[in-house]
């Protein structure tokens, strides 16, 4: 598989600002609502560094690339959050964790708003700029989808643990340990154990690909590039 240097220009970038910012809401929506663990930590920051993981947001994605899997997904250092130190933390919870995935579709919004911008683009560079918008809006949806998957430590499954009636919530959030584990068995495994008896069980990839399509078409609607 060749990539260039141009291909790493234009999906670089956007995947560095979706994941920075991304992490970053999270530590800022728990310093609003009353814990400073990750603010006095450093990860309220908008410097890509504070928050790449070497393994899951650079080996994990490029193995999986490689492997040609169905798809593709990787993960930043998590921002650490004391939920015993929010406000209400049951509730607040919730909108620490939905602070990302928003944060991700209002990054894919900008994208889509950008594009509009393109005709005063100097032509030497208007396709690069192109291709990064294109990236970035496909990355952050991809991003905000996968993360909203009720599985923790993702989350959506801390949204779910906020949400759902104690008796519900406490076994769910008993599988944040091993969280990773699932997911990888859900989107690689799983899909590679059906492959051997000539059964389709790529279902939860095709499931994401889908609700990913979704979002694209509404941002592109909501930005009037329908």
């Amino acid at each position: 598989m060749n990539i260039s240097f141009y291909d790493l220009s234009v999906w670089v970038l956007p995947l560095v600002l979706a994941i920075t910012f991304h992490e970053a809401a999270h530590g800022f929506v728990a310093h609003r609502l009353g814990d400073n663990t990750a603010w006095q930590l450093g990860r309220v920051s908008f410097n890509p560094l504070r928050h790449i993981d070497p393994f899951g947001t650079l080996i994990l994605p490029a193995m999986l690339l490689f492997a040609h899997s169905p798809f593709l997904f990787g993960y930043a250092k998590p921002v650490p959050v004391n939920f015993r130190n929010l406000n209400n933390p049951k509730l607040d919870m919730v909108w620490v964790a939905l602070a990302g995935p928003v944060t991700n579709i209002l990054l894919a919004l900008v994208a889509g708003l950008a594009l509009h911008a393109l005709p005063w683009a100097p032509a030497s560079s208007a396709q690069w700029i192109f291709d990064n918008l294109k990236n970035a809006l496909l990355i952050n949806a991809v991003l905000a989808v996968f993360n909203m998957m009720p599985i923790p430590p993702l989350d959506g499954g801390r949204v779910a643990v906020g949400l759902l009636p104690r008796p519900l919530a406490l076994p769910l959030a008993r599988l944040e340990p091993y969280g990773m584990m699932i997911l990888i068995a859900l989107l690689i495994l799983l899909p590679l154990a059906g492959s051997q008896f000539g059964l389709n069980l790529d279902v939860i990839s095709a499931i994401l690909r889908t609700l990913t399509g979704y979002v694209i078409q509404a941002v592109l609607l909501a930005t009037g590039n329908a």
